[in-house]
C-alpha cells in the first residue's frame, strides 16, 4: 500500500516549483491532489502533466488572499475526493528591497500571500480535519526567517509561518491534526531566479556562489522540499508536530 493511499491533499501555489514537486510526489505516493494557483496557465501544463501519469489531479485558479476562494476551491475538492487530509501552504511571492526603499505595498503584499493564504487556508482545512479526526498542515518557511538583507517583508513572514506553525499544532492536536514548517535554504527555483536578476547576478553564477556556503556542495531542488513534506504528511509522523525542519543542507543556527 502506498503511503498517502485514500487521502486528499489540498497545495497552494501548485502549479510548478516547490508545490508542483510535493504535488507530484504526494501523487505518486497514492493521494488525490488539489492545486491552487493564479497562474492558470501554469496550473493547465502541471495538471496536463501528471494526469500522463495516471494521477488524480485537479486545479484551480485560486488566490490565497482571497477567502472565498480558498474555501469553494477547498469545498470543490472535498466534494470530488471524499476528503481534505492534507494541507500544504506553499504559496509565496517576493517583493525584495532594502529598508528604505520598501514600499507599503511591497510589505502587504508579503504579508498577505504568505501570512493570510496560509491562515484562510488552515482555518478552512481545520473544518474537514477536525470532523474527520485526522489531518496534516504542513507550511513553508524558510531559512529567511532567520534574516536576510533586503528581505525584510519576506522574513518577518516566514518567521510568522513558524509561529503559526506551533499554534496550530497546539490549538488541533487533541483532533488527530499535526502541523509542522519546512525552512527551504537555497532551491533552485523561480523565486531564487528572481533573486539573482534583483541582484543582476547570472543565475549559474548565483547556483556557484551559494553552493559554496553550503556544508552539503550542492543547492537544493524542489524535490528535497517534496520528500521532508512526505515525512510530515504521512500517518506514521503523528508524533510529531509544531516543528521547523530546516533543509538547507547544514546547520542555520
Amino acid at each position: 500500500m502506498k503511503r498517502l493511499e485514500n487521502k486528499t491533499a489540498y497545495i497552494t501555489g501548485g502549479s510548478r516549483g516547490i508545490g508542483a514537486s510535493i504535488g507530484k510526489r504526494f501523487a505518486s505516493e497514492g493521494a488525490s491532489i488539489y492545486l491552487a494557483d493564479v497562474n492558470e496557465e501554469a496550473l493547465n501544463q502541471t495538471k496536463q502533466h501528471l494526469e500522463e501519469k495516471g494521477f488524480r489531479v485537479m486545479t484551480g485558479v485560486v488566490d490565497v488572499t482571497n477567502r472565498e476562494q480558498v474555501e469553494s476551491s477547498m469545498n470543490e475538492a472535498a466534494d470530488s475526493f471524499g476528503s481534505i487530509d492534507i494541507l500544504v501552504n506553499n504559496a509565496g511571492v517576493i517583493r525584495d528591497n532594502l529598508l528604505y526603499k520598501m514600499t507599503d505595498e511591497d510589505w502587504m503584499t508579503v504579508m498577505q500571500v504568505h501570512l493570510t493564504g496560509s491562515f484562510y487556508a488552515s482555518r478552512a482545512a481545520q473544518a474537514y480535519m477536525v470532523k474527520q479526526g485526522y489531518g496534516r498542515i504542513i507550511s513553508l518557511s524558510s531559512t529567511s526567517a532567520l534574516g536576510n538583507r533586503g528581505q525584510m517583508n519576506y522574513a518577518a513572514a516566514k518567521a510568522g509561518i513558524q509561529g503559526l506553525t506551533k499554534t496550530l499544532s497546539l490549538e488541533l492536536g487533541k483532533y488527530g491534526i499535526t502541523a509542522n514548517a519546512i525552512a527551504p535554504g537555497f532551491i533552485e527555483s523561480d523565486m531564487t531566479k528572481a533573486t539573482a536578476e534583483r541582484l543582476e547576478v547570472p543565475f549559474d553564477q548565483f547556483i556557484e556562489y551559494n553552493k559554496k556556503q553550503i556544508p552539503v556542495a550542492r543547492t537544493g531542488k524542489p524535490e528535497d522540499i517534496a520528500n521532508a513534506a512526505l515525512f510530515f504528511a504521512e500517518e506514521q509522523s503523528s508524533f510529531v508536530s509544531g516543528q521547523v525542519l530546516y533543509v538547507s543542507g547544514g546547520p542555520r543556527t
